[in-house]
């Protein structure tokens, strides 16, 4: 009898067990009866073994994480394949995971492609949840510890856009099949090593919209479309690193709108619980589905950061009857509240509302200011846009990265949409012309930016309402370094290069 091994995957209770059965190990192989019978009944034990645990042999777990929600709750979750989840371990505690959103394929619903760039999103795999306790030590799943808060965060890796670009509209295909041209693996790996407390994703996670054309080499083969193997090539595999390293505090980018890959996002990186009508499955319900409402991170000690779902912000002025402007003005009273409960806050949303942003036409450099949907809505509450209590601002959105500190009262920005995604490559000017400003009445005192560079952003704790920022290339290498006090921010570099 040959030594070829048969494996098969085992649920004993509390976790996932790969069981190895062979043959040639601790039996002769004599060819007897006696050893044959043996090894029969050894391999009828482990089929038995994984019978009784009322699980398929092929089971498995192919991605876990924690994400956190309002109020700093943590939601553990796991993605596995077939129609049961594991259990989970909270310090010795044993209980079921639940199912957040059951294997299936979705009806095809109206997408930002044409019809024919469309295809249904298959989700051939089980999204499991359960609540980890204010207070736990240690959780487990499937055999492995997850990553847990523990105390005051003090370590942060922001990073933003990091799916492979595939979209037919622009004739944009990335090489997704190319690590250095999509680097997000070694961000994620990088980012990593730094250990950090928490990761802030800034959004936009899938990218893989359109099929890439057969003659395009560099991402020949690569899924696409809305369902799980566009996701797990886009974040779940290349951001693993990540997963296993610190809980996630998760934005959601204008990539994950409805019409995109919002039913992904609903099902497996939303921080509330999922629920009929606000999953993006009906296109008739996305003006629900395309908007959730603030909630606060608490970071310990006097900091917090504020999570807004606001990128289905359009780039112009919201007209008086558009219903996005009551969501938007309910959105500022939220986080008006949330941030007078904090001694300081970092606001999250995709969308930078006061950053710049390049464009080229006809060889003429022109700068655009912060998003005007999301400056329309607030300004009709604030005309500084922002409440007090706001001192940082954190997005992505525009494939650079940027920070931007004013002297008049408005809370500094930082852009972190540099982590995987095709770049920007417009230049921005290292010195900006003196009238230039991201929105009314804002006046910028220090500009810093990184055009066509991948990588991550970190901040640590320094001090009372202090923070140092550091900007970190592909190399594991500083390329800029800041520092926050309050509401106010300085770079050593105007300009990486």
């Amino acid at each position: 009898m040959g030594a070829e091994a048969s494996r098969h995957k085992v649920e004993m209770g509390v976790r996932y067990i790969n069981v190895t059965w062979e043959p040639h190990i601790g039996l002769p192989d004599s060819g007897g009866c006696m050893g044959s019978i043996a090894r029969a009944a050894a391999k009828a034990l482990l089929l038995l073994g994984a019978l009784s645990a009322g699980l398929p042999a092929q089971a498995e777990v192919l991605a876990r994480y924690v994400v956190m929600g309002p109020g700093g709750a943590a939601s553990a979750r796991v993605i596995a394949s077939g129609a049961t989840c594991p259990t989970i371990v909270v310090d010795g505690r044993r209980r079921a995971m639940q199912v957040r959103a059951k294997a299936e394929t979705l009806a095809q619903r109206p997408t930002s492609s044409k019809p024919e760039l469309s295809k249904p999103s298959a989700f051939p795999v089980t999204t499991c949840e359960a609540a980890i306790p204010q207070g736990a030590v240690r959780a487990v799943v499937a055999g492995r510890a997850l990553p847990l808060r523990h105390g005051r965060v003090d370590r942060i890796v922001v990073v933003g856009d990091t799916g492979c670009r595939l979209k037919a509209s622009d004739s944009a295909y990335q090489r997704c099949n190319d690590p250095k041209a999509y680097p997000f693996a070694t961000v994620a790996a990088r980012a990593a090593a730094w250990k950090p407390d928490l990761i802030v994703h800034v959004g936009d996670y899938e990218y893989r919209e359109n099929p890439c054309p057969e003659a395009t080499d560099g991402c020949r083969g690569s899924p696409w479309g809305y369902g799980w193997d566009a996701w797990n090539a886009d974040f779940f595999t290349p951001g693993a690193p990540l997963l296993a390293a610190a809980p996630l505090v998760l934005v959601r980018g204008n990539h994950e709108n409805c019409a995109r890959a919002g039913q992904g996002w609903f099902r497996m990186l939303d921080a509330s619980p999922l629920t009929a009508g606000h999953d993006c499955n009906d296109a008739a319900n996305d003006l629900v589905g395309d908007y959730s409402a603030p909630y606060a991170v608490p970071l310990g000690g006097r900091e917090q950061i504020v999570v807004m779902d606001l990128a289905i912000a359009g780039n112009k002025p919201l007209k008086p009857g558009d219903p996005r402007r009551a969501q938007f003005r309910s959105a500022y009273e939220d986080l008006k509240a949330l941030s007078a409960k904090s001694g300081m806050t970092f606001m999250a949303t995709h969308k930078p509302t006061l950053g710049f942003t390049a464009e080229d036409v006809g060889g003429k450099l022109t700068l655009l200011p912060g998003n005007q949907a999301m400056q329309s809505a607030f300004a009709a509450a604030d005309p500084s846009l922002f409440p007090p209590g706001v001192d940082v601002l954190l997005s992505g959105h525009v494939h650079l990265w940027q920070q931007v500190s004013f002297a008049s009262a408005h809370p500094t920005q930082f852009i972190a949409g540099f982590s995987g995604t095709q770049e920007d490559v417009v230049p921005i000017p290292e010195t900006l012309p003196a009238d230039a400003t991201p929105a009314p009445g804002a006046l910028v005192d220090h500009f810093s930016s990184w055009v066509d560079g991948f990588g991550y952003m970190t901040l640590e704790r320094a001090g009372r309402d202090r923070w140092d920022v550091k900007v970190w290339n592909l190399e594991g290498v500083v390329a800029n370094h800041c520092r926050i006090a309050g509401r106010r921010s300085v770079c050593d570099r105007p300009q990486v290069h």
